[in-house]
């Protein structure tokens, strides 16, 4: 299927590549923030629908650390996908400098930018700490810094005084180039996120979830619309409109897939709990418990819930019931860890030709 093919008689679910590439050490920064660049640009080749981007400081679990600098490469190295940020952690960025990077990026990329927004991470208090803000004031922060993003891109004159920022400005530039402004969208982490969201009756991101709680959550969110008085068309196009989160990997079979995929997988998240373990043993904070021994792991580290991989055929099977739940795109992670960059392209080319044209 050619590019075009691809993007003009794509599959119901909208597809996409989340950009999350460790880098183990310092001296990896610079390849892998190569690769990462290379990835993209086969993510767009491939007729992807959207690029996402994440957020994390300090520990090398995302080399280009910074979504907003790194969309900007974006916007002038692809041509079609769109560009989103699963999330920017809103509460480590001043909303006026944001504000301006934001419509910046929406014109070097045409309108392709999805503003994904959050509060920052609710597990790695370092973040926090290595910007000097306290993280129980995260979301206060974030709906403050929001309110004065998009009172900024009106583009007039405006003063506000609140709990965290007293701005005078006497314009905004430049004005964005969609209109009336960038598209925004928020994540939620829990089902009571996800509830605020739904009741200001806009889509959200949700992050890795098994399948059964997905279902649950979509249901869920689609009464809470009913509920503030959606009729049944803006409900499905505000359902049509959320994400889910999966890790993909696709090989010729199964066994291959796995064997690949699975190390991977495991390496990734040791990696991603590694510094918050560390600074709980140096400082004996956390933002959340640490997880007691012998408890439950969450969806996002169980592999059942969180890797989709197989064969062409197997993985069609398994995102089609995540399509079951109603959600309207996918967000997949297809470079897990520390995987090396060439199995990650026979990934995306084997997921773009055999199974999107199946989902």
């Amino acid at each position: 299927m050619g590019i075009l093919a691809a993007r003009t008689k794509g599959p119901t679910m909208r597809v996409s590549n989340f950009l999350f590439p460790q880098s183990t050490t310092a001296d990896d920064d610079a390849r892998v923030i190569d690769e990462t660049l290379r990835e993209a640009r086969l993510t767009d080749e491939l007729g992807f629908d959207a690029i996402w981007l994440a957020e994390h400081h300090f520990d090398g679990i995302c080399a280009y650390v910074d979504p907003v600098s790194f969309a900007a490469a974006l916007a002038t190295a692809t041509r079609h996908a769109k560009i989103g940020f699963a999330v920017a952690q809103v509460a480590l960025h001043h909303p006026i400098r944001m504000a301006e990077q934001i419509s910046l990026i929406d014109h070097l990329s045409k309108g392709r930018l999805i503003v994904g927004l959050g509060r920052g991470t609710a597990y790695n208090i370092y973040d926090y700490q290595g910007f000097g803000i306290d993280h129980t004031e995260a979301q206060a922060r974030f709906e403050e810094a929001e309110a004065i993003m998009f009172e900024a891109w009106k583009g007039a004159a405006f003063e506000h005084h609140g709990e965290f920022f007293n701005l005078r400005l006497p314009a905004f530039r430049p004005v964005p180039y969609t209109k009336p402004h960038p598209y925004v969208i928020r994540a939620a982490a829990t089902e009571h996120g996800m509830l605020d969201i739904a009741k200001r009756g806009r889509p959200f991101m949700m992050n890795v979830q098994s399948n059964e709680t997905t279902a649950q959550r979509m249901e869920l969110y689609r009464q809470t619309l009913r509920s503030i008085g959606q009729d049944e068309a803006t409900v499905a196009e505000n359902t049509d409109a959320c994400w889910a989160w999966r890790n993909v990997f696709v090989a010729e079979t199964d066994a291959e897939a796995e064997r690949i995929a699975v190390p991977a997988f495991h390496a990734m998240h040791a990696h991603r709990t590694a510094m918050r373990e560390r600074v709980y043993q140096e400082q004996g904070v956390s933002i959340v418990p640490m997880p007691a021994p012998g408890s439950a792991p969450p969806a996002r580290m169980v592999l059942e819930h969180s890797l989709v991989c197989g064969s062409p055929a197997t993985v069609t099977e398994k995102l089609a019931a995540v399509g079951k739940t109603g959600i309207g795109g996918l967000i997949m992670q297809f470079r897990l860890g520390p995987m090396a960059y060439e199995d990650t392209a026979r990934s995306l080319a084997l997921f773009s030709e055999k199974v999107r044209p199946h989902l």
